[in-house]
């Protein structure tokens, strides 16, 4: 029996969970990797603790991550939600379960519309297919083949890699996630249950017992002090953090007597236009009100005829219905003050997913959404479509207007009794949806541009720049200065590229020691993309840039393509990144040689492009969801008059290495460094001085080492001394063995525990003699408000330091273009000769814009060796 019950365990597949909101896990290797809110996690070797170990399925990476900004995902839930490609959409759709299970259940034959290409052109079409496409997936998608005017638009015949799922012509089939299909509502069912399935509020996942929870858009009403105050639902959900606590309801009240802005936390939940108009409340204190009964003995007054024109048949405008006897009266409570409609409030009301809603009701009808300005009849009647969707009775979809002048047999956003949006009186219509067409009055939107496909050398015409085939060396001193001065100078930035443009800038502008990753002969299995991307960045990127002192957006674009092409993190053509993200893609993509080569405790050596700094005190980051910051480390203590939190690229780099046994198994010729930054409300110091010169003599592994104390050959380290003050206070402390006896017979050092440092070649006896290894500072990539600019070191002299932004001016509007700027910094070289003693004393205010941006927001330090460079 027992034997059988550890089989079912073994069986029991494993938990999956979706990250709550956008969090960034360290990697002491590889840098910071972002999971976007959405993600999709698969738990590893049983999944217990506070820290989960966590296989990212989007990406394949494992990482370890705190279960307090986890979701647990059901295991039917997961299968669905796991083909969506947009870890956002995914989020939305995992609080839509009654729409999911509904796609879940769907049968065979089942007519649905489905979302196409990018422009997400809803078409018609019936399931032919439900389940995995590979064999060992639980993933699912949905075979759908494609009928009416959409017919010949499908990318298959109902086969997927060469399997045959179901059989149809040509171009009329496809097969997508969840998240591209939309349903028809069902016809059976009522007005309100029709309307209910949109309904559902895209912002939480009410419980199955909340099904009689108002939904997003509707009246409630709640005791408060000794009357009732009223309000309409612009939040229904659960908070995020705090599921256990139950759904909430954010309420925009009608009268000034709240004390919520729309944010929980960090996150906001819906908008609110003060405060005192916002209320947060759990489900269980309010109540539904009844619609608004319409009074029938108040005569209208009949308008004037020429201002009408001819009326068009209305729906049914009947006499609303009086509230129920089991429904709460509307007289109750206080009435909603008459005014104005905000847009928000104007967005249609009849539940919270209006957006998604909209968007796939009107999609067949040309186009048209709410806030769409059209015309009705003929004469034509003007108006903007205040709400779209489904009324019992109406097969098709309908829209509820609201017209430019006043009619007759128009209502206020009411219809049978059921309030759809709220308008003056005897200006809401409603009508079907296909006798709207667009107002005549106005041109007709142009669709928006893709601008990725807008990039190319067509539209940048203007902009663009040369290929320069011949190998060009990077310039220097004076001749750099020249070069690269100037507006429409460096790189230009498009559409979130500024970090693949700062990290260019850095690497290749001024400096040769990452060239040779240019210049790599490809072998015979490194396939197209490979070469491609290598002569991009050679005769396209890096060779003009050397040159003319200019490379056009058009041609990083093409390189963000080939990248988004091979790597299996999408969005490199559009979304924002990080350097270390583009790097150790670029450089995987090129199938280079690692930049550094280190060995731990166990003498295994690790290969990377990147080294993330960690200090002592914070091996792992703290988790963005904790409010305090973490403590400072334990580096030298502050002086007492100092303003400011600082520490040296060398401390930093220094303390990191010592506190988890790394050392260098060789000297690398280019070292990124990325800074200790923990997330936008705290930093780990208040600024980072880089050193302008690395001495990394003590973090190589099986090299000669010198005593701290008599420079004798080192045969023992010690890592407890690092901090102690009486001996070279804020260096590494490695001694001799007749040293090492005598620091560690000292009473308050008899608890270190010094170890070993082989000695290459055996004994060696005397002094040690030798130059120290060390590499100098060529350039620091620093970010502020998510944008990347970069300060390069051009020449010799301490003041040649140059800043360089892709996005520093815009020409045009949404189609325009960036213009990219580098501007001479020798101010920056006062800053960076202070000591950190003398930079913490220093008041912040004081320091001038470049330098704060250079020492506060420094993001990654690039250290090279241009005698090891050659080598390579």
């Amino acid at each position: 029996m027992s034997g059988a019950t550890d089989h079912s365990r073994r069986r029991r597949p494993p938990k999956m969970y979706m990250v709550e909101s956008e969090h960034k896990v360290q990697d002491q290797l590889e840098g910071a990797i972002r999971l976007p809110r959405g993600s999709l996690c698969q738990v590893q070797e049983g999944g217990r603790g506070e820290q989960l170990w966590v296989k990212v399925l989007d990406s394949g990476s494992v990482v370890k991550i705190d279960r307090q900004v986890l979701l647990e995902v059901p295991a039917d839930l997961a299968s669905i939600l796991e083909p969506m490609s947009d870890p956002e959409s995914r989020f939305q759709m995992f609080y839509k379960p009654q729409q999911l299970q509904r796609l879940a259940n769907l049968p065979l034959g089942a007519e649905l519309w489905v979302k196409l290409g990018q422009s997400e052109e809803l078409a018609e079409g019936v399931l032919r297919y439900r389940g995995n496409l590979r064999s060992g997936s639980n993933a699912v998608y949905f075979g759908v083949q494609l009928k009416g005017r959409a017919m010949g638009k499908g990318n298959s015949n109902g086969s997927h890699k060469g399997q045959q799922f179901f059989q149809c012509p040509e171009a009329c089939a496809v097969f997508v996630a969840a998240n591209r299909l939309a349903l028809p509502p069902r016809a059976s069912s009522s007005g309100k249950e029709a309307a209910g399935y949109h309904s559902y509020s895209q912002t939480a996942m009410l419980p199955r017992t909340a099904d009689s929870a108002p939904a997003v858009g509707q009246r409630v009403c709640f005791p408060m002090g000794e009357g009732l105050e009223a309000g309409e639902v612009r939040f229904c959900g659960l908070l995020p953090g705090k599921s256990t606590l139950g759904p909430f309801v954010g309420i925009l009240l009608d009268n000034p007597v709240g004390s919520w802005d729309g944010w929980f936390k960090d996150e906001q939940l819906c908008s609110m236009p003060t405060p005192q108009h916002g209320l947060l409340l759990p489900v269980s204190k309010v109540s539904k009100v009844s619609p608004e009964p319409r009074t029938q003995h108040h005569p209208r007054p009949t308008p004037n005829l020429k201002h009408t024109r001819n009326p068009p048949a209305p729906l049914v405008n009947k006499p609303q219905a009086p509230p129920s006897p089991t429904t709460i009266d509307q007289s109750r409570c206080p009435p909603r003050p008459p005014g104005p409609l905000s847009p928000s409030r104007c967005r249609g009301e009849v539940g919270g997913d209006q957006e998604e809603q909209a968007g796939l009701e009107a999609g067949p009808e040309a186009g048209l959404e709410v806030g769409s300005m059209v015309e009705v009849n003929d004469p034509p009647l003007f108006g903007v479509i205040r709400w779209i969707g489904q009324i019992s009775g109406i097969a098709e979809p309908v829209a509820g207007l609201e017209l430019d002048q006043e009619l007759t047999a128009a209502t206020d956003g009411s219809y049978l009794g059921e309030r759809h949006f709220r308008c003056p009186a005897n200006k809401g219509l409603f009508v079907k949806l296909r006798n709207c067409r667009r107002d005549s009055r106005f041109p007709a939107p142009e669709a928006p541009t893709n601008q990725v496909e807008r990039c190319n050398s067509i539209a940048f015409a203007e902009w663009g720049s040369e290929r320069v085939d011949e190998n060009t060396p990077p310039v220097y001193g004076e001749e750099a200065r020249e070069l690269y001065s100037g507006r429409k100078r460096g790189i230009q930035g498009h559409l979130n590229s500024c970090y693949l443009d700062a990290s260019l800038f850095s690497l290749f502008s001024c400096c040769s020691s990452v060239d040779w990753v240019m210049l790599c002969p490809s072998g015979p299995d490194d396939g197209p993309h490979r070469s491609h991307a290598q002569d991009l960045l050679r005769c396209e990127i890096v060779n003009p840039l050397r040159r003319y002192g200019y490379v056009c957006a058009s041609k990083t674009m093409a390189l963000r393509r080939i990248l988004e092409a091979e790597s299996s993190d999408t969005g490199f053509t559009s979304q924002e990144k990080d350097p270390e993200e583009f790097l150790n893609n670029l450089f995987q993509l090129l199938k280079v040689e690692s930049l550094l080569k280190i060995r731990s405790v166990n003498l295994q050596t690790q290969e990377c492009h990147l080294y993330q700094l960690f200090p002592p005190a914070a091996p792992s980051p703290p988790s963005p969801t904790v409010a305090s910051p973490p403590s400072s480390p334990p580096l030298l203590p502050p002086s007492p008059n100092a303003r400011l939190r600082v520490a040296s690229v060398q401390t930093l780099l220094e303390t990191s290495f010592l506190h988890t046994g790394l050392k260098f198994a060789e000297a690398p010729s280019c070292l990124p460094l990325l800074m200790p930054r923990f997330g936008k409300e705290y930093k780990m110091f208040d600024a980072i001085l880089p050193s302008l010169s690395l001495d990394i003599t003590d973090l190589l592994d099986d090299t000669l080492r010198q005593c701290s104390i008599c420079q004798s050959v080192a045969e023992w380290e010690c890592a407890q001394c690092y901090e102690d003050r009486d001996i070279t206070p804020g260096c590494l402390k490695q001694y001799c063995h007749i040293c090492n006896t005598q620091v560690h017979t000292h009473r308050k050092r008899l608890s270190h525990k010094p170890v070993r440092v082989g000695v290459p070649g055996g004994p060696w006896a005397g002094p040690v003699q030798g130059a120290r290894q060390q590499l100098a500072l060529f350039a620091v990539t620093c970010i502020q408000t998510s944008h990347y600019v970069s300060f390069v070191k051009h020449g010799p002299l301490p003041t040649d330091w140059l800043l360089f932004d892709s996005m520093a001016d815009r020409e045009g509007g949404e189609n325009g273009f960036n213009v990219p700027q580098v501007r001479m910094c020798p101010e920056v070289s006062r800053y960076l000769s202070l000591s950190v003693e003398e930079l913490g004393r220093l008041d912040p205010a004081s320091l001038p814009g470049p330098a704060r941006r250079l020492l506060c927001d420094a993001h990654m330090c690039l250290y090279h060796s241009p005698q090891l460079s050659l080598y390579k």
